[in-house]
C-alpha cells in the first residue's frame, strides 16, 4: 500500500535496498542533514518544497494571511539552508537536495534513488533532484529541461 505521506520512509529503503548504509538526522553535522552516508563522506537533504521554498514548484505556495510574517520565515529558512549547504561542501565530499515534489510516488522513490546512486559514485559535489528531473519516463539523451 503507498501512501504519499510516507515518502521518505520509502526512499530510505530504496536507499538500502542499493546498498546504501546511512545515519539519520546525525547531531553531530551541521544543519542536522536527513541522511549521512558515511562511506561515501557525503549527505543528503530532504526538502519540503513548501518550508524551503522551491523556486518555480506548485509546491511552494505562500499563504494570503500575514503575508509579512510568512516572507520573513521562508527568507530566513533559505538563508540559513544556503549557510549550511556552503559550510558542508567545505567539510564533505558531496551535499544532495532531494526535493519533496521528487518523491510523490514510488516510481519517482526508485528513479531518485538511482540518480543518487550514480551521483555517489561520481566527482561531483552537488546533486538536487527535482520533479522534472526524475521523470521515470524520460529516455536517455532526451532534455528533461523541456518535458512538462
Amino acid at each position: 500500500m503507498w501512501c504519499s505521506s510516507w515518502w521518505p520512509d520509502w526512499f530510505r529503503r530504496a536507499l538500502h535496498a542499493r546498498g546504501f548504509r546511512y545515519r539519520l538526522h546525525s547531531k553531530n553535522v551541521r544543519g542536522r542533514p536527513d541522511l549521512v552516508l558515511p562511506k561515501h563522506r557525503a549527505v543528503i537533504f530532504v526538502h519540503g518544497c513548501f518550508w524551503h521554498r522551491h523556486d518555480g514548484c506548485r509546491d511552494a505556495t505562500t499563504p494570503a494571511t500575514r503575508l509579512a510574517f510568512w516572507q520573513a520565515k521562508f527568507d530566513a529558512n533559505v538563508a540559513r539552508d544556503s549557510a549550511v549547504r556552503g559550510a558542508l561542501l567545505a567539510a564533505v565530499r558531496g551535499v544532495a537536495t532531494i526535493w519533496e515534489c521528487a518523491l510523490g510516488k514510488p516510481e519517482k522513490v526508485a528513479a531518485a534513488a538511482d540518480q543518487l546512486s550514480t551521483w555517489s559514485l561520481s566527482e561531483t559535489e552537488t546533486l538536487e533532484l527535482w520533479e522534472r528531473e526524475i521523470s521515470p519516463s524520460t529516455r536517455e539523451g532526451e532534455d528533461v529541461s523541456s518535458s512538462s
